[in-house]
């Protein structure tokens, strides 16, 4: 508990709670890059699921994956930030906890997905296998739950 009260008193912290404009820019800036996440990777999963069909995967595929690797960063970053605020009541917060749980699990997928050889055949532009299209649905899944539940902590 030291740890987290000492975070709560970094002075980004300090100025998050004393300006209301800082903070409502870095939450702001939370909300955009988890659009980044999901709408470059909700598409990408759509195709592998067998929407979109007129685009290859192998021309989807990277830069898609690109964009929504920068969101998940950008997003981290500013989760950190944002926790900073109110770190010891976040912790008891069992909404943040999930959503933080779900996130992993989320990155976890895209890490197992991108080193699988059956993406590397499906950005060859094959066909999905079912494993792809399985990884796609969990994606799919995992992200929608995690905004989920990120709304939820507000209300807990």
């Amino acid at each position: 508990m030291e740890f987290l009260q000492a975070l709560s008193e970094w002075p980004g912290a300090v100025m998050l709670r004393r300006f209301q404009i800082a903070y409502l820019l870095v939450n702001a800036t939370h909300i955009l890059s988890m659009g980044l996440v999901l709408g470059a990777i909700i598409t990408l999963d759509l195709r592998m699921l067998g929407l979109f069909k007129q685009y290859p995967i192998g021309t989807l595929g990277p830069p898609l994956s690109r964009v929504a690797a920068a969101g998940v960063a950008l997003a981290i970053l500013t989760g950190l930030i944002l926790f900073s605020v109110r770190p010891i009541a976040y912790i008891h917060n069992t909404a943040f906890l999930i959503k933080v749980g779900i996130v992993g699990l989320g990155i976890a997928n895209a890490l197992v997905l991108n080193h699988n050889s059956h993406w590397r055949l499906a950005l060859g532009n094959k066909e999905p296998s079912r494993r792809v299209q399985l990884s796609a649905l969990l994606s799919i899944t995992l992200w929608v739950s995690a905004v989920v539940a990120g709304r939820w902590i507000g209300f807990l």
